[in-house]
């Protein structure tokens, strides 16, 4: 077994890329499997996807790639010294494999998923394309997108999340983007980045590898970080005041996002000024691919929020600006910044706590409670044992509750009515649930 190890873990990048090649996707997951599929198994801290190849073999996949070998089942599993690494490698390869595709490069700290949906349904007005499915953002997600690409694919997007230094310039080294862009440098894995000015950093990684290997930058002109992090990299510009490639005429929002350029006006449905500029840099990217404005205007208005991320939801008499799926101090600010300025009343914010902040958690929840103290015309309900924690702060407008349950039993006995309500929180939270109460 030692010999068979140590032939098959040696097998060339190019003969495993062409036995990928036979199977009709790869997945790591043996609940998603179908016919002819490729199944890689990874371990966690809690599993051994080992376990599963002969079921995932069983249920229709063409190959298992293992690396215990124990689970070996010849003809059928290939062995390699680690599966994780063995996805990254092929994935790479396979990137490289793609000589006629385009790959666009994502990151940020807020906005990616957003921007990267538009990015798609703008780009797909005249291409072909393919993006990150959901937020499969990270070491795994990232090599599983570019493995999804195919000789058709005539543009890939690309979204990279991350919550350490190094992480963005792995995930280049992996999709090796052809165009970046940063979406924005806000308050979000504090704790892991090691502050604000660590985020930069570890986000501009991204400018570092397009300025290495002479690729492009989309690059927001009126966020001054960003012009100086790519002062050197060739780039295409938006902006809303000064000179660039695609100059943004007017931006509203009440509640959703209208946006005027080059005498075409776009009505999105999406919410806040917050989203305004992840259009205008779809509305760049259409620009810069030769997309017609009538055609990016159609794909923008044609796009519609899911998956908990500023959507409009209807409750009885209540609207209900539904943005629960994560969660930062910038992304919290910029959208009470919105919901201030909506002129419905009455209105509610039901807001849960803002994960991975590390030693900055208490004053960022406390901050962010301070920015509501003078909205008394707005009941306020903050969720969970980090807001809980601000309590010394609570009036009459303002609540706190330590876990979702508490707020649960107190908002059942005051059902609100006809008003407009801002639910937001990290992922953790769940406060999706809320829509349940009302």
């Amino acid at each position: 077994m030692k010999g068979l190890f140590l032939y098959i873990r040696f097998m060339k990048i190019d003969q495993l890329h062409k036995k990928f090649l036979e199977c009709t996707k790869v997945t790591t997951d043996t609940r998603n499997i179908s016919q002819n599929s490729l199944f890689i198994a990874l371990k966690g801290e809690r599993f051994d996807a080992n376990e599963f190849a002969k079921e995932a073999l069983e249920k229709g996949s063409k190959y298992a790639i293992i690396d215990n070998p124990k689970y070996y089942i010849e003809g059928k599993t290939i062995l390699v010294e680690d599966s994780l690494t063995t996805l990254q490698e092929l994935a790479n390869y396979h990137r490289k494999h793609l000589l006629n595709i385009k790959v666009i490069g994502l990151t940020g700290s807020n906005g990616k998923t957003t921007t990267k949906e538009l990015f798609n349904v703008v780009l797909s007005k005249k291409f072909n394309t393919k993006a990150t499915t959901g937020n499969l953002n990270n070491h795994i997600g990232v090599p599983l997108t570019l493995l999804s690409f195919d000789n058709e694919t005539e543009i890939g997007i690309v979204e990279m999340g991350a919550n350490h230094q190094k992480e963005i310039e792995f995930l280049c080294s992996i999709a090796e983007p052809d165009f970046g862009y940063i979406t924005n440098f806000g308050k979000a894995h504090l704790e892991g980045f090691g502050g604000v000015e660590g985020i930069i950093k570890g986000k501009s990684e991204m400018y570092q590898y397009l300025d290495l290997n002479s690729k492009v930058a989309i690059v927001n002109l009126q966020d001054n970080i960003q012009v100086e992090k790519t002062k050197n990299i060739e780039r295409f510009t938006f902006c809303t005041d000064g000179n660039c490639d695609v100059k943004i005429h007017s931006i509203e929002a009440n509640p959703m996002v209208k946006i005027t350029f080059d005498n075409t006006s776009i009505q999105s449905n999406l919410i806040g000024l917050y989203n305004a500029n992840n259009i205008n840099a779809a509305i760049a990217l259409g620009k810069y691919f030769k997309i017609p404005n009538e055609a990016i205007k159609n794909a923008i208005e044609e796009y519609f929020p899911n998956n908990n991320r500023s959507q409009i939801v209807e409750k009885n008499s209540n609207k209900i600006i539904l943005d629960a799926y994560n969660a930062n101090p910038s992304s919290m600010n910029a959208a009470l910044t919105n919901f201030f300025q909506l002129s419905e009343s009455p209105k509610m914010a039901i807001l849960g706590d803002m994960f991975e902040l590390g030693k900055e958690s208490h004053r960022e929840h406390e901050n962010l409670v301070k920015t509501c103290l003078n909205q008394s015309e707005i009941q306020f309900y903050f969720i969970g044992k980090h807001f809980y924690g601000c309590k010394n702060l609570a009036k009459n407008n303002i609540a706190f509750f330590e876990d979702f349950d508490n707020f649960k039993n107190s908002l059942q006995n005051n059902l609100p009515k006809d008003s407009l309500l801002l639910i937001k929180g990290s992922r953790g939270m769940s406060l999706e649930r809320t829509l349940e109460i009302l």
